[in-house]
């Protein structure tokens, strides 16, 4: 089943399949390293559910919820 990431419940994972936006959105996510094949995990999500935290490639990235929405995620 693929989900966006802005759409996770905290402490749900899965694996990113495609990666999309335009331009200066999409550059900035690969430059920080949400690329095709990883595998990402909701930790945190404000109260508004903006910003929302994720685990990725062994680091926690901050992510606004619009970015996130840029991220076809299959869950595991």
């Amino acid at each position: 089943m693929n989900k966006l990431l802005s759409d996770f419940s905290v402490g749900e994972s899965g694996k990113i399949i495609k990666v999309n936006g335009e331009g200066r959105v999409r550059r900035r996510l690969f430059d920080m390293g949400v690329t095709p094949q990883a595998e990402v995990t909701l930790r945190k999500k404000a109260p508004l559910g903006d910003p929302m935290e994720v685990t990725l490639r062994g680091y926690e990235l901050t992510l606004r919820k619009s970015e996130a929405a840029c991220v076809e995620v299959e869950i595991l």
